[in-house]
């Protein structure tokens, strides 16, 4: 009975420490969304961007904690500490790794609306985000309410929908969410001048670079560690990341005509892209999903900054909106075994799981940012945008030697 014990103990000790190690590597992406935007932005908006990040995450982690994991998944924290250290305390570590994708959604959000956002309107609106929205559909897909959907979508398309690690329930949540308060806000000032485009250029290549490089190498933590369990760890999840990545980043090579910007934004829509059929899809199936995902950046970012005239500013809701609503699509088409996937799935609960995620988010931002516009704004003044959110905000900086007189 004693070596019995033991051999349990050390299985959920091995759990606690594989969930952790993905935990980490994830949170690790949020540096990688901070410099991905501060290297995006101008100069004088490079602090906010920094501090912005930082901010929702630590307010996302409480809110997560107290409200948004126990409505996701029923399990609540509230109680001793030794109540809460079964097996562990893989509870606990299991809501740390889950935790860095709900807090996601902020920092998705903050790239689309950067430059021109006021600061505690956007903070309220992640909480928001984080502690109620996000649970609520992350509930129905892989939580405690999943039966609720799952089994329309089953009885409709013959299988379950399959998020394997959150191409819809993560990204396209976050990057339709994101959607409605680009729209709000409206366009910086300069932006769109009578019927003229006017693009910003980006402040620092290497820091966009650095933001690219962190993410895609938190996104094995992101794919991988989603098996939760030691003994379900997948060597062709890590593969069709991989694959999905460079695949993102050739093909974006070409259809960006070897834009830097295209190309390491053409990494991470590879990756957005393949989360949900990772462990799936055959590595050349994954690689094609990558390649379309690219294209489908290059071509949309143009499309909506030019053609529908969206000053989003990282290009959110191409890159992890439209892209994560394909991934979803795209797991029900290279996850066939027709394909050289492993099977499953279907096209259509594909399909309707995505349109599921894209009507919900939707309708959720459109009536928080309603009520935050009508009540408190969320835009800076003309004068604040002016002098940049860094001095507005923050009162200083990314250099303040140059503010020295």
């Amino acid at each position: 009975m004693d070596a019995m014990s033991t051999v349990t103990t050390l299985q959920s000790s091995t759990d606690v420490l594989f969930l952790m190690l993905g935990a980490v590597m994830v949170f690790a992406m949020h540096a990688g969304f901070a410099f991905l935007e501060v290297g995006t932005v101008r100069k004088k908006n490079q602090v906010n961007a920094f501090v912005k990040i930082i901010t929702d995450w630590s307010v996302s982690t409480i809110l997560y904690f107290l409200i948004g994991f126990p409505l996701a998944y029923g399990i609540s924290f509230l109680k001793p500490a030794g109540d809460i250290m079964a097996n562990q305390g893989y509870d606990l570590v299991h809501y740390f790794f889950l935790l860095c994708f709900a807090a996601c959604i902020p920092a998705i959000i903050s790239g689309g609306i950067a430059e021109r956002a006021k600061f505690w309107p956007q903070v309220a609106a992640g909480a928001i985000f984080a502690a109620i929205t996000y649970p609520l559909f992350e509930s129905l897909i892989w939580g405690k309410n999943a039966s609720l959907l799952q089994d329309f979508f089953k009885s409709v398309g013959g299988a379950e929908f399959h998020d394997y690690a959150g191409s819809v329930v993560v990204h396209s949540i976050g990057g339709w969410l994101a959607l409605p308060a680009v729209l709000i806000l409206g366009p910086r000032m300069g932006r769109y001048v009578r019927t003229k485009s006017h693009p910003i250029p980006v402040s620092n290549i290497p820091f966009l670079a650095l933001g690219s490089w962190i993410l895609a190498v938190g996104w094995f933590g992101f794919n991988v560690m989603s098996a939760g369990h030691l003994d379900k760890i997948s060597g062709l999840v890590a593969v069709n990341s991989l694959m999905a990545m460079i695949g993102g980043v050739l093909a974006a090579l070409v259809a960006g005509k070897n834009d830097p910007g295209f190309v390491h934004n053409g990494a991470l829509a590879g990756l957005i892209a393949v989360c949900a059929g990772s462990d799936i899809m055959h590595p050349l199936g994954a690689f094609a999903t990558g390649c379309i995902a690219a294209v489908i950046f290059v071509y949309g970012f143009h499309i909506e900054q030019e053609k529908l005239r969206i000053d989003d500013v990282l290009g959110v809701w191409p890159l992890h909106g439209i892209i994560g609503s394909w991934g979803g699509i795209a797991a029900g088409i290279f996850g066939l075994k027709g394909l050289g996937g492993m099977g499953g799935v279907s096209f259509v609960s594909q399909l309707l799981g995505s349109l599921a995620a894209i009507i919900f988010a939707l309708a959720s931002s459109f009536i928080v940012y309603g009520v935050l516009s009508k009540t408190v704004g969320i835009r800076l003044n003309e004068d604040e945008e002016f002098a940049g959110a860094d001095l507005s905000i923050h009162s200083i900086g990314a250099y303040p030697e140059e503010h020295v007189r």
